[in-house]
């Protein structure tokens, strides 16, 4: 039985997000209003980590790969626990709420940032995808950003 409550739908007791994330292109384009979250971010790995693994890191986000567990973590803590990194990054977060299959919206941004010259690390979230930048770029990749949704 499916019962539909206030956006979220409720099967067998237990409630899932609706999965109602936009495909239209040009709507997800006009629509993207990127916004820098504050702080700084490093990714790390850890061989033979497992999930909930350093958990004292509060990781945003993790990935188990086959060289170990990959955590993406803010710089301060990273510092605070002695850990060493390669590069520092900031976070934008797409303000629209896209499909996970959506086509296309990570082939426009990816293309816009490339003409602009920077890097971007892409995490898909359930509703949101949220590009790690090199922290030096930051602000003229929202800017980059910005101007495609125009």
């Amino acid at each position: 039985m499916v019962l539909r409550t206030a956006g979220l739908f409720e099967v067998s007791g237990k409630t899932s997000p609706k999965k109602t994330g936009g495909t239209a292109l040009k709507q997800l384009l006009e629509n993207m209003s990127p916004q820098l979250r504050e702080g700084e971010y490093v990714f790390l790995s850890f061989p033979g980590a497992h999930y909930g693994d350093h958990a004292v890191l509060e990781p945003l986000a993790t990935m188990i790969e086959d060289e170990g567990l990959t955590l993406v973590v803010p710089q301060t803590l990273a510092d605070t626990h002695g850990h060493d990194y390669d590069a520092t990054f900031r976070c934008i977060t797409l303000q629209v709420h896209s499909s996970l299959e959506a086509v296309g919206l990570t082939a426009a941004f990816a293309k816009q940032l490339t003409l602009a010259g920077i890097s971007a690390n892409v995490i898909a979230g359930f509703y949101h995808d949220h590009l790690f930048v090199p922290s030096g770029d930051a602000d003229r990749a929202v800017a980059a950003l910005q101007e495609l949704s125009q």
